[in-house]
């Protein structure tokens, strides 16, 4: 039968959580170096997604001016042909009647042609507006984009730099992980999420939870001591261990951290 690696005493459960929140807040550093980069670059991307959308907008409507300007343009070519074909015919006629009706058409013609060239100055003003537009919406783009391309060099700066040892800290993490129940696990995470510093569990300092200033009556104190039984702090809702239990494990996690990160840097 496998021999099981579990924790099972309550001490050494405290001190397999503790040695996982160790590592855990070892990653957090890592993350907070990189700061709201990742973010910022998401938020860069996704503007300079909607600025080509928008762009391609823009110029869509441009080409569909440019194409009513032309088609304008060309009735006013047949238009001057008709009126040509008409004058002539106007040379040939046998009565004042055939005269007059082609004189209509001439003016029905003449008509059309101001028609389009009204038509025509109004979608040249658009188009001009149109294109400030385009101008506008790709200067926007290319600072979005100088941007962008400057916030990625930084964060992949930066992921070179600690990428490694974030990996490495991540597999000890996993590794550590693996020797404590899942039920513990998964309210150490439960606890872990809910806290904004990502602590889950924390020694007593100065007769209270670290980062608290309520104080721990002393007979809590004393039964935190004995570590004979997981104690959460009712305040806080984080786990509780004794100061000691926390430097002892400080000091074994930090050797065997730098141990395991020498094997990534060498």
């Amino acid at each position: 039968m496998a021999k099981n690696t579990k924790v099972t005493t309550a001490e050494d459960k405290l001190r397999a959580l503790f040695d996982l929140q160790i590592i855990d807040s070892r990653i957090d550093r890592i993350r907070v170096l990189r700061g709201e980069l990742p973010l910022e670059v998401q938020d860069a991307e996704d503007q300079i997604e909607g600025l080509r959308t928008r762009l391609e907008k823009v110029q869509g409507d441009v080409d569909f001016v440019q194409q009513s300007i032309s088609a304008y343009q060309n009735e006013i070519s047949e238009s001057k042909a008709l009126i040509a074909k008409y004058t002539e015919q106007q040379n040939n006629v046998r009565n004042n009647r055939e005269f007059e009706s082609l004189n209509k058409e001439i003016e029905y013609q003449t008509l059309e042609i101001e028609l389009c060239e009204k038509r025509i100055r109004e979608n040249k003003a658009k188009l001009e507006d149109m294109e400030g537009k385009v101008t506008e919406v790709q200067d926007v783009l290319k600072l979005k984009e100088e941007d962008l391309d400057s916030k990625r060099a930084e964060l992949e700066a930066i992921v070179a730099e600690t990428q490694a040892e974030e990996d490495a800290l991540m597999a000890l993490s996993d590794k550590l992980s693996t020797n404590i129940e899942s039920r513990l696990l998964a309210s150490y995470r439960r606890i872990r999420g809910a806290a904004k510093n990502g602590l889950a569990i924390v020694p007593i300092e100065r007769e209270a939870s670290a980062g608290s200033y309520i104080k721990i009556p002393p007979q809590r104190q004393i039964d935190i001591a004995q570590r004979k039984r997981i104690i959460v702090d009712e305040h806080s809702g984080r786990i509780l261990v004794d100061h000691e239990l926390a430097q002892e494990e400080r000091d074994r996690m930090n050797a065997l951290i730098d141990k395991e990160l020498a094997k990534v840097t060498a």
